[in-house]
């Protein structure tokens, strides 16, 4: 079984035994929307997760009934033995390290998170995630994007998600979720200041609407752009620190 499959029957697992908990726990309002968000995380259809859940369901105690007329298959048992009494704390933090990106890094993060009663974190990393795997999936289908080669800059900090190489040319992509088909969006600093040098080069790829049916929508020359007006906020920032002497 492919990886991804194996993620998406674990996670199906998750929500079947933990059901509205669960999605708690992971900041989702709905199940469609975890499922959308999930599913392009771990790059696999949201259906996928959906039937697994469904397969679980006879399982354990949810107003669902699930799968009740059909035996379950081999898989389905042999995860059942290895995951069925965990607990709510342990199987989330497995959940978390199967979705997460990077989990040796994020799962830090989450904890740091937790402990200042961040609760979203693990929605807004989906959430983040998931955009950036559906532009993945469908740039080719934009025509300004189609013909050019798609460089991940994710992990460069250089103010876009994204570069797509088109020759001596190229052009920025900055990936951004929106959980409902409307809602505010923000850049940061250098993304903003990058999109301001770039112009014309520089693209926001909005991906809206996971809470339903995901869909797009493109700004080109955002910080320019008629239909967006940004406004600039700062913000004092209280930093602790911690600190010793050596002797």
């Amino acid at each position: 079984m492919q990886r991804s499959l194996q993620k998406a029957m674990l996670i199906g697992m998750y929500l079947s035994k933990f059901d509205k908990v669960g999605l708690m726990r992971l900041g989702f309002e709905n199940f469609s929307e975890a499922f959308n968000v999930i599913g392009l995380a771990i790059n696999t259809k949201p259906l996928s997760i959906r039937n697994y859940r469904d397969e679980f369901d006879p399982i354990f105690p949810n107003e669902r009934k699930g799968w009740h007329k059909r035996p379950m298959f081999r898989t389905r048992k042999e995860m059942l033995g290895k995951y069925q009494n965990l607990d709510l704390e342990e199987f989330t933090g497995i959940i978390k390290q199967v979705i997460y990106k990077n989990p040796d890094i994020d799962l830090i993060e989450d904890r740091i998170e937790e402990q200042e009663k961040q609760s979203t974190f693990a929605k807004r990393l989906l959430t983040g995630q998931a955009a950036e795997q559906y532009f993945r999936d469908n740039y080719k289908s934009v025509s300004v994007f189609a013909t050019g080669t798609i460089e991940d800059t994710t992990k460069y900090g250089c103010g876009f998600d994204f570069k797509l190489n088109f020759g001596e040319n190229f052009f920025a992509v900055e990936v951004k979720g929106l959980e409902k088909d409307k809602g505010g969006i923000g850049l940061t600093n250098k993304e903003y200041q990058t999109a301001t040098y770039l112009r014309e080069n520089y693209f926001i790829f909005l991906v809206k609407n996971f809470i339903e049916t995901p869909n797009h929508r493109i700004f080109r020359n955002p910080a320019f752009a008629d239909e967006l007006e940004f406004t600039k906020q700062e913000k004092i920032i209280k930093q602790i620190s911690w600190n010793t002497v050596i002797v």
